[in-house]
Order: C-alpha cells, then structure tokens, then sequence
C-alpha cells in the first residue's frame, strides 16, 4: 500500500469541505451538540472561508490518498496564519484528519511526516499543534510522534467552549529524509 500525499488546489475545494466535514463529526460529533457541530461547519468549512485558508501563502494544506482515494488531509500555518502566535520560527499543524476507514493506516504518521518535513525545508524550530483534551486516542498518537504538553488554550466549537492541549516537538529531531 502506498500513500501518495499531494497538495490541494483550489479546485478541491468541494473535496476539502467535503472531507473535513467528514473526519470532523466522526472525531467530535459523538461528543457534542448536533447545533454545536452545524455552527462549527458553516463558519469553519464554508467554501468561502476554505477559498481564503487555501490561497493564504502562510498555509499549506494536503491531502493523502491510498489508491487514489482521500484518505486525510493536512494542514499547517506558519507567521500570522497560527491560530495562536507562537512566533516565526515555528510551524503549526493546525489540522490533520484521516477517515475513519484508513485509520491505523499509517496515514496520520505520513502526514505528520509531511509537516517535518516543510518545518525542517522553512528552517523552523518547532512544530506545535493543538488536540482536543479528551481525544486520548491522538494524543497518543502524537506522544509516539515525539510530541510533548506545553500548555493549552480554548477552542470554541458553537456555544461549547472546549480545551486544547498545546503539544510540540523540536524540529532539530527532524532528519531531511
């Protein structure tokens, strides 16, 4: 099996809305307000405001595919694109989602190995993202990905206020290939 990741264009917008829907009420949507989740997806993942993240040059998105088929995607900021200002020697991995059917895949490994990689190539010193403080399954994963707690913020999701725990990881552990 192979997994091919590519970058999303602009005319996979449909695609991206579409996907990140998807993987986003199959991560949260058991845990949360149907309302919450609708709110969430009109401002979130409208094709307007996905147009405006897709051509920000701060932001990089990808998907990965397995024959062809989405399988997740990515995405990452750096500067005045991070959801939160963490500087300019740092990448943030804002989202990464992979569908249920090609969970433990490798495709979340594949992923974080593309954001190593464009943080290693942008010269960057840490990678950070953000994870839902009851999503013990991710958090997991990103352990085993080298990831370590330090802090956390607010995330809104409709009228829920929620808690993110703020992970990194040093770039200098990051080889080029």
């Amino acid at each position: 099996m192979t997994i091919e990741v590519q970058p999303i264009r602009e005319r996979d917008l449909a695609n991206l809305r579409r996907i990140s829907i998807e993987t986003f009420g199959a991560t949260f949507g058991p845990y949360n307000a149907e309302a919450d989740l609708q709110q969430h997806y009109q401002r979130a993942y409208n094709v307007d405001q996905l147009r405006r993240e897709l051509l920000n040059p701060e932001s990089q998105f990808f998907f990965a595919k397995i024959d062809d088929e989405i399988a997740g995607y990515l995405k990452t900021n750096v500067g005045d694109a991070q959801s939160e200002p963490m500087g300019a020697q740092v990448l943030e991995v804002e989202r990464i989602y992979v569908r249920p059917s090609f969970q433990r895949r490798g495709v979340g490994t594949c992923l974080i190995k593309q954001a190593e990689q464009l943080a290693y190539a942008a010269h960057k010193t840490q990678i950070w993202l953000g994870v839902w403080e009851n999503n013990k399954k991710a958090q997991h994963f990103y352990q085993t990905q080298g990831f370590k707690q330090v802090g956390d913020h607010r995330f809104q999701l409709g009228k829920s206020e929620q808690r993110d725990l703020i992970l990194m990881k040093p770039v200098n552990n990051i080889s080029k290939g």
